[in-house]
Protein backbone atom coordinates (compact mmCIF):
# COMPACT_ATOMS: atom_id res chain seq x y z
CA UNK A 1 0.00 0.00 0.00
CA UNK A 2 1.38 3.27 -1.21
CA UNK A 3 0.88 5.96 1.41
CA UNK A 4 -1.12 9.60 0.88
CA UNK A 5 1.46 12.46 0.26
CA UNK A 6 -0.95 15.03 1.93
CA UNK A 7 1.37 17.23 4.45
CA UNK A 8 4.58 14.82 3.81
CA UNK A 9 6.22 17.06 0.79
CA UNK A 10 10.01 16.46 0.89
CA UNK A 11 11.24 20.16 1.46
CA UNK A 12 14.36 20.95 3.38
CA UNK A 13 16.09 18.15 4.90
CA UNK A 14 14.55 19.01 8.41
CA UNK A 15 10.40 19.13 8.87
CA UNK A 16 9.45 19.56 12.04
CA UNK A 17 6.08 20.84 13.13
CA UNK A 18 4.58 23.41 10.48
CA UNK A 19 4.67 26.57 11.20
CA UNK A 20 1.73 28.90 12.56
CA UNK A 21 -0.81 25.31 13.14
CA UNK A 22 -2.21 26.07 16.28
CA UNK A 23 -3.27 22.74 18.80
CA UNK A 24 -6.03 21.02 17.88
CA UNK A 25 -7.63 17.79 20.12
CA UNK A 26 -9.15 15.87 17.88
CA UNK A 27 -12.64 14.25 19.18
CA UNK A 28 -13.53 11.19 20.62
CA UNK A 29 -10.77 8.15 20.84
CA UNK A 30 -9.68 5.17 18.78
CA UNK A 31 -10.03 1.51 19.29
CA UNK A 32 -7.22 -0.69 19.89
CA UNK A 33 -4.94 2.77 22.00
CA UNK A 34 -3.94 3.28 25.53
CA UNK A 35 -3.43 6.97 25.27
CA UNK A 36 -5.85 9.93 24.57
CA UNK A 37 -5.75 12.00 21.02
CA UNK A 38 -2.92 13.74 20.12
CA UNK A 39 -2.98 17.25 20.94
CA UNK A 40 -0.78 18.91 18.57
CA UNK A 41 -1.96 16.54 15.45
CA UNK A 42 -1.78 19.25 12.61
CA UNK A 43 -4.64 17.16 10.45
CA UNK A 44 -6.58 13.88 11.07
CA UNK A 45 -4.98 10.35 11.16
CA UNK A 46 -6.60 9.60 7.72
CA UNK A 47 -5.06 12.86 5.66
CA UNK A 48 -1.81 12.20 7.22
CA UNK A 49 0.85 10.48 5.02
CA UNK A 50 2.37 8.54 7.62
CA UNK A 51 0.81 6.39 10.41
CA UNK A 52 -0.96 8.27 13.03
CA UNK A 53 -3.14 7.96 16.15
CA UNK A 54 -5.17 4.93 16.20
CA UNK A 55 -3.43 4.05 12.75
CA UNK A 56 -2.01 0.54 12.51
CA UNK A 57 2.01 -0.02 12.03
CA UNK A 58 2.09 -1.09 8.30
CA UNK A 59 3.38 -4.83 7.70
CA UNK A 60 7.05 -5.08 6.66
CA UNK A 61 10.18 -7.66 7.13
CA UNK A 62 13.54 -6.17 7.03
CA UNK A 63 16.87 -7.41 8.40
CA UNK A 64 18.63 -6.03 11.57
CA UNK A 65 22.08 -6.59 11.30
CA UNK A 66 23.25 -5.82 14.75
CA UNK A 67 20.94 -7.56 16.55
CA UNK A 68 23.03 -10.35 18.40
CA UNK A 69 22.24 -8.96 21.82
CA UNK A 70 18.70 -8.93 21.10
CA UNK A 71 16.33 -11.71 22.32
CA UNK A 72 15.61 -13.87 19.18
CA UNK A 73 12.06 -14.67 19.35
CA UNK A 74 8.67 -12.89 18.62
CA UNK A 75 9.32 -9.92 16.21
CA UNK A 76 13.01 -10.55 16.01
CA UNK A 77 14.11 -14.45 14.77
CA UNK A 78 16.94 -14.97 12.66
CA UNK A 79 18.35 -11.66 12.04
CA UNK A 80 15.07 -10.39 10.44
CA UNK A 81 12.38 -7.81 12.34
CA UNK A 82 8.86 -8.65 11.66
CA UNK A 83 6.72 -5.47 12.20
CA UNK A 84 3.40 -8.07 12.64
CA UNK A 85 5.09 -9.78 15.41
CA UNK A 86 5.47 -6.35 17.49
CA UNK A 87 5.02 -7.73 20.99
CA UNK A 88 6.27 -4.39 22.28
CA UNK A 89 6.08 -0.84 22.80
CA UNK A 90 8.71 0.36 19.98
CA UNK A 91 9.80 4.20 18.81
CA UNK A 92 9.79 3.83 14.87
CA UNK A 93 11.38 6.26 12.41
CA UNK A 94 13.40 6.36 9.20
CA UNK A 95 16.75 8.11 8.79
CA UNK A 96 20.36 8.00 7.53
CA UNK A 97 23.28 7.68 9.42
CA UNK A 98 25.58 10.11 7.55
CA UNK A 99 23.35 12.55 8.45
CA UNK A 100 25.31 15.66 9.62
CA UNK A 101 22.48 17.27 11.70
CA UNK A 102 18.60 16.48 12.04
CA UNK A 103 19.02 12.25 12.31
CA UNK A 104 21.75 12.89 14.65
CA UNK A 105 19.75 15.35 16.72
CA UNK A 106 16.69 13.32 16.98
CA UNK A 107 18.51 9.91 17.30
CA UNK A 108 20.18 11.12 20.52
CA UNK A 109 16.92 11.99 22.07
CA UNK A 110 15.91 8.72 21.62
CA UNK A 111 18.97 7.73 23.69
CA UNK A 112 18.00 9.73 26.15
CA UNK A 113 14.16 8.20 26.38
CA UNK A 114 16.61 4.61 26.42
CA UNK A 115 17.99 5.37 29.03
CA UNK A 116 14.73 6.72 30.90
CA UNK A 117 13.58 3.28 30.07
CA UNK A 118 16.26 1.93 31.66
CA UNK A 119 16.27 4.05 34.66
CA UNK A 120 12.38 2.05 35.33
CA UNK A 121 13.11 -1.29 34.37
CA UNK A 122 11.22 -1.36 30.69
CA UNK A 123 14.20 -2.24 28.71
CA UNK A 124 12.47 -5.64 27.29
CA UNK A 125 8.89 -3.93 26.69
CA UNK A 126 10.39 -1.25 24.52
CA UNK A 127 12.30 -1.36 20.95
CA UNK A 128 13.57 1.19 19.24
CA UNK A 129 13.73 1.04 15.96
CA UNK A 130 15.89 3.21 13.20
CA UNK A 131 15.18 2.14 9.72
CA UNK A 132 18.02 3.50 7.50
CA UNK A 133 17.22 4.53 4.14
CA UNK A 134 20.85 5.05 2.90
CA UNK A 135 21.42 0.74 2.86
CA UNK A 136 23.89 1.80 0.34
CA UNK A 137 26.47 3.90 3.14
CA UNK A 138 24.64 2.20 5.60
CA UNK A 139 26.03 -1.21 6.36
CA UNK A 140 26.40 -3.05 9.97
CA UNK A 141 29.89 -0.84 10.45
CA UNK A 142 28.29 2.53 9.54
CA UNK A 143 25.24 1.66 12.10
CA UNK A 144 27.95 -0.09 14.95
CA UNK A 145 29.81 3.72 14.56
CA UNK A 146 26.51 5.68 14.58
CA UNK A 147 25.47 3.94 17.74
CA UNK A 148 28.99 4.92 19.55
CA UNK A 149 28.81 8.20 18.66
CA UNK A 150 24.97 8.88 20.29
CA UNK A 151 25.41 6.85 22.80
CA UNK A 152 22.75 3.96 21.70
CA UNK A 153 23.31 1.09 24.25
CA UNK A 154 23.03 -2.01 21.62
CA UNK A 155 23.80 -4.19 24.64
CA UNK A 156 20.65 -3.73 26.17
CA UNK A 157 18.97 -5.51 22.99
CA UNK A 158 16.33 -3.07 22.40
CA UNK A 159 18.33 -0.69 19.90
CA UNK A 160 17.17 -2.52 16.46
CA UNK A 161 19.05 -0.46 13.34
CA UNK A 162 17.03 -2.37 10.36
CA UNK A 163 18.22 -2.13 7.27
CA UNK A 164 16.38 -2.47 3.71
CA UNK A 165 18.67 -4.98 1.17
CA UNK A 166 18.43 -2.20 -1.14
CA UNK A 167 17.64 1.41 -1.90
CA UNK A 168 14.46 0.17 -3.69
CA UNK A 169 13.36 -1.82 -0.58
CA UNK A 170 14.03 1.05 1.21
CA UNK A 171 11.73 3.32 -0.79
CA UNK A 172 8.80 0.85 -0.48
CA UNK A 173 9.20 0.72 3.12
CA UNK A 174 10.02 4.09 4.73
CA UNK A 175 8.66 6.46 1.89
CA UNK A 176 5.90 4.56 0.67
CA UNK A 177 4.49 2.38 3.46
CA UNK A 178 5.80 4.47 6.63
CA UNK A 179 5.37 8.09 4.63
CA UNK A 180 8.46 9.14 6.02
CA UNK A 181 9.09 11.13 2.35
CA UNK A 182 12.97 11.21 1.40
CA UNK A 183 14.73 12.03 -1.92
CA UNK A 184 18.51 11.89 -2.92
CA UNK A 185 20.22 14.69 -4.05
CA UNK A 186 23.76 15.88 -5.53
CA UNK A 187 23.38 19.49 -4.92
CA UNK A 188 24.49 19.60 -1.08
CA UNK A 189 26.85 21.76 0.82
CA UNK A 190 26.87 19.03 3.81
CA UNK A 191 27.80 16.10 2.27
CA UNK A 192 30.24 15.04 -1.07
CA UNK A 193 28.40 12.18 -3.16
CA UNK A 194 25.03 13.05 -2.08
CA UNK A 195 22.29 13.79 0.34
CA UNK A 196 18.81 13.37 1.18
CA UNK A 197 16.49 15.90 1.99
CA UNK A 198 13.65 13.88 4.44
CA UNK A 199 10.82 14.67 6.36
CA UNK A 200 11.30 13.92 10.36
CA UNK A 201 9.00 11.72 12.08
CA UNK A 202 9.07 9.46 15.13
CA UNK A 203 6.12 6.69 15.50
CA UNK A 204 5.11 5.42 19.27
CA UNK A 205 3.61 1.90 18.33
CA UNK A 206 1.84 0.01 21.34
CA UNK A 207 2.71 -4.44 21.44
CA UNK A 208 -0.60 -4.64 19.29
CA UNK A 209 1.02 -2.68 15.95
CA UNK A 210 -1.47 0.67 16.35
CA UNK A 211 0.24 4.44 16.88
CA UNK A 212 -0.53 5.71 19.79
CA UNK A 213 1.22 9.05 18.95
CA UNK A 214 3.46 10.40 15.84
CA UNK A 215 6.07 13.42 16.79
CA UNK A 216 7.28 15.88 13.82
CA UNK A 217 10.89 16.67 13.57
CA UNK A 218 13.76 15.96 15.65
CA UNK A 219 13.52 18.16 18.02
CA UNK A 220 11.75 16.05 20.52
CA UNK A 221 10.70 16.30 24.14
CA UNK A 222 12.26 13.38 25.82
CA UNK A 223 10.54 13.21 29.05
CA UNK A 224 7.31 13.70 27.16
CA UNK A 225 8.21 10.88 24.55
CA UNK A 226 9.15 8.70 27.87
CA UNK A 227 6.37 9.56 29.31
CA UNK A 228 4.33 8.37 26.31
CA UNK A 229 5.89 5.26 26.14
CA UNK A 230 5.71 4.26 30.10
CA UNK A 231 1.91 4.64 29.70
CA UNK A 232 1.77 2.49 26.83
CA UNK A 233 3.89 -0.31 28.77
CA UNK A 234 1.79 0.23 31.74
CA UNK A 235 -1.62 -0.08 30.10
CA UNK A 236 -0.84 -3.24 28.22
CA UNK A 237 1.05 -4.59 31.40
CA UNK A 238 -2.38 -4.80 32.82
CA UNK A 239 -4.01 -6.76 30.32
Amino acid sequence: MKRRTLLAGVGTAATGSVAGCASRLFGGGSDGVALDPQEDQIADSEDLAYPAYGQPLPSFELPAPLADGAVESGALADGTFDSDELGRTALVTGVFTFCPAECSILLRQWVTVQRRVADAGLTDDVYFIPITFDPERDDAAALRDNAESIGADLDAGNWLYLRPETPERAKAVVEDELGIGFERTTESDRLEGYDFNHNVVTMLVNPDGVVERAYRGEQLDPERVAEDVERVVAAFADE
